[in-house]
């Protein structure tokens, strides 16, 4: 029988071979993950099973010394948790217990915080502007607009495409990014006139 182990992510490395590929755009980071995170508490089972028992004798109590538990609490009052068993006694060492059931809880993260980027991704990504009420409003709008065109048949100018077309054809768009320069120049001045 063979065992298959998943391998074991290293958030540090992960994140440091993410910025060395100049990753840039809106995702979860380990800092992110961490202040997020408004408390934490760590217990075994024995602890949790003695305080419910209340003074009566609690059966396995060594083995169940040996599952640690943290809980983290969220900013936003949600809490996660994470656990760690040990399989031998002679291996317990309660602070690594603690370190391995924070490692779980974090993990558990991940997810929650990844959706909740994805949703503001999603509300930005198909959210309607306001119209504007006031016709200086609108004007303001419409320089924006007309800026961005601009912007983009800049770029185009410096494309293979661009260079491929017909002289004819180069020509006019080129009028057309002039003509467009002057008109956001009159738009500039009625917004300044404001």
């Amino acid at each position: 029988m063979n065992n298959i182990q998943s391998p074991r992510t290293d958030d540090a490395g992960i994140e440091a071979e993410i910025q060395a590929k100049g990753l840039t755009a809106p995702r979860v980071t380990p800092a992110d993950i961490e202040e997020n995170i408004s408390d934490e508490y760590y217990f075994t089972a024995g602890d949790g099973v003695t305080g419910v028992a209340a003074g009566r004798p609690v059966a396995h109590l060594k083995a169940i010394n040996l599952l640690t538990f943290c809980v983290l609490v969220l900013r936003n009052g949600f809490t996660v948790t994470g656990e760690s068993a040990c399989a031998s006694p002679e291996n317990f060492d309660a602070e690594v217990g603690r370190k391995i059931a924070r490692a779980n809880a974090v993990q558990k993260i991940w997810p929650l915080m990844g959706y909740a980027l994805r949703q503001q991704l999603h509300d930005i990504e198909h959210a309607q502007p306001p119209a504007p009420t006031t016709h200086q409003q609108r004007v303001v709008v419409e320089k924006a607009e007309l800026d961005e065109k601009r912007t983009k048949l800049k770029a185009f100018f410096a494309t293979p495409i661009f260079e491929a077309l017909p002289e004819p054809e180069r020509s006019r768009l080129l009028r057309q990014e002039d003509a467009m320069r002057s008109y956001s120049m009159i738009l500039e001045d009625r917004i300044a006139a404001f």
